[in-house]
């Protein structure tokens, strides 16, 4: 079925390319062997304009021309289907091929794989290969929550949505209604920026504390979007990623080397502990309950309630 979809657009792509005029739909039936098998004319319609849009969606330029009798025909002119030679030398060959690898379990992943395709076919040098130069790097941005792509989507598209959502103090998830922003990554965790309706204000979502689907809803948004610098700040301080301040904790002797690495100073206490001071901002209590018993907290006395908090909220289930 797939190689002989493949050949119905090879042979819709020549028809095209090789006329001199606009062709109609029947002109372009009677040529190809596969429509004149069509069953019936909405057959043969619908046939078409998925093929019609699929070469487009390759990167056809297909043109749609009326002529004096209303007749609307099309034609793929050569002029407009010519790419300039791609010059990419062996670096950034290299960052296109590493970039084209990062996306490797959303939707994303078939276009950045043929996006390299119509590069090699517009001319990039056989001799480049886009992952030789850096083959033993390997980029990954995990994308396990089923919540990332209908969230990519409202984002690309401005679309408000409504999901359920379980704060780490809660027991049970909350409805939240969003206007989405845009989406980060942070230590391996996907966050979601966006305008909470029913707060009046911006928050930051946790896409693992997303549950069950995100549902599209009609209609603009009411807030202004911010620019990516902004949202990108938002996200990396409601994560915990600007400090302001320093905590003081107690660490298990060979535990929590993230901790460590981010550590101002260590100290050793003996009997299988070390003291920790590290940068504290919002969200530090969320990643220290990570550590679960290798983690106590000193001070500030504020941290440790949110830790404690959190604890109890765990606990409870």
């Amino acid at each position: 079925m797939a190689i002989a979809k493949a050949e119905r657009l090879m042979n819709l792509a020549l028809c095209l390319l090789g006329t001199r005029r606009p062709l109609s739909k029947r002109e372009l039936r009677e040529s190809i062997e596969a429509y004149l098998e069509a069953g019936s004319d909405d057959s043969f319609n619908r046939m078409f304009e998925r093929d019609k849009d699929d070469l487009r969606e390759l990167g056809l330029v297909i043109e749609t021309v009326e002529n004096l009798d209303g007749e609307v025909g099309y034609l793929a002119r050569r002029d407009s289907n010519r790419l300039p030679p791609i010059t990419l030398d062996a670096e950034e060959a290299a960052a296109l091929g590493l970039a084209a690898k990062v996306w490797q379990q959303a939707r994303l992943a078939g276009a950045a794989s043929g996006a390299l395709q119509k590069l090699r076919a517009a001319g990039l040098p056989e001799d480049v290969d886009p992952y030789g130069s850096f083959g033993a790097l390997e980029p990954h941005i995990p994308v396990h929550e089923a919540a990332f792509e209908p969230l990519m989507l409202a984002c690309r598209d401005r679309r408000p949505v409504v999901f359920d959502y379980r704060k780490a103090t809660a027991a049970h998830p909350e409805t939240r209604h969003v206007e989405p922003w845009a989406l980060e990554c942070w230590r391996g965790h996907w966050y979601l920026a966006g305008w909470d309706r029913d707060r009046a204000a911006e928050r930051v979502f946790r896409l693992s504390r997303i549950t069950g689907k995100v549902r599209a809803r009609a209609g603009r948004y009411t807030a202004e979007v911010p620019d990516v610098v902004t949202v990108r700040e938002t996200v990396a301080g409601w994560a915990g990623e600007i400090a302001d301040r320093s905590a003081l904790i107690r660490l298990r002797s060979g535990s929590g080397y993230p901790l460590r690495a981010k550590a101002v100073s260590v100290r050793e206490l003996g009997e299988g502990w070390d003291e920790l001071e590290i940068p504290y901002g919002h969200g530090l209590d969320a990643w220290l309950v990570e550590f679960g018993p290798d983690v106590v907290v000193l001070e500030p006395a504020e941290l440790r309630a949110e830790v404690v908090d959190r604890l109890r909220a765990v606990a409870k289930g």
